[in-house]
């Protein structure tokens, strides 16, 4: 990525780990928005994870999406330049007409992405494909369906630097790794697991 890229307003995700059921009316409601079709294909994701034994047992959810990095690996590796950050809202897209597709380049920003974000359907030489953060809604004023189809409201989006003065600047959570190469535009509220 351009280091002398400017953007104009980062938009972020925040996570609540400790309000998340793992319900997976995000999911569902993703799939719906965006008419992605049954099969390995999934803009977003959910981890369970299970930790401890009675009489301390821990079981808790992490959401997985694109991150909407500050330093996307994916743009890096991608030679077709069909992938690019959004100079008005840092959003990263996929121009998937300008992809190549896995089976010709080997899928080089799905090895590259640290959270196994590029996602691929089952068709012959998929084209990668990702959460674009439902970049159409921003333009309607409207935050990402996920954000309005939590019914535990573990989820909000915005501006990474309003979201940090809301709810602080957490990078850590159980199931989730922090990127400093990357730095993922997410702030967590974590449910920590406490071993006895």
């Amino acid at each position: 990525m351009d280091s002398e890229m400017k953007i104009k307003l980062q938009l972020g995700l925040y996570f609540d780990q400790t309000r998340c059921t793992g319900c997976y009316a995000c999911i569902v409601a993703c799939k719906d928005w965006h008419n992605i079709p049954a099969g390995p294909a999934s803009w977003l994701r959910v981890h369970s994870i299970e930790k401890g034994i009675y009489p301390n047992p821990y079981l808790g959810f992490f959401v997985v999406l694109c991150y909407q990095c500050i330093d996307p690996p994916c743009i890096t590796v991608c030679h077709e330049n069909a992938i690019f950050k959004r100079e008005d809202d840092g959003i990263v897209v996929v121009d998937r007409k300008r992809c190549l597709g896995r089976d010709v380049c080997g899928g080089k920003c799905s090895d590259i992405c640290p959270y196994n974000v590029p996602q691929y359907d089952a068709e012959d030489n998929p084209k990668m494909q990702k959460c674009n953060f439902c970049l159409e809604r921003w333009s309607e004023g409207k935050k990402p369906i996920c954000v309005c189809s939590c019914p535990t409201r573990a989820l909000d989006a915005g501006p990474l630097m309003e979201l940090q003065v809301k709810y602080g600047d957490g990078k850590k959570g159980e199931g989730f790794n922090y990127s400093e190469r990357c730095k993922p535009s997410i702030i967590i509220h974590p449910k920590l697991y406490l071993a006895t």
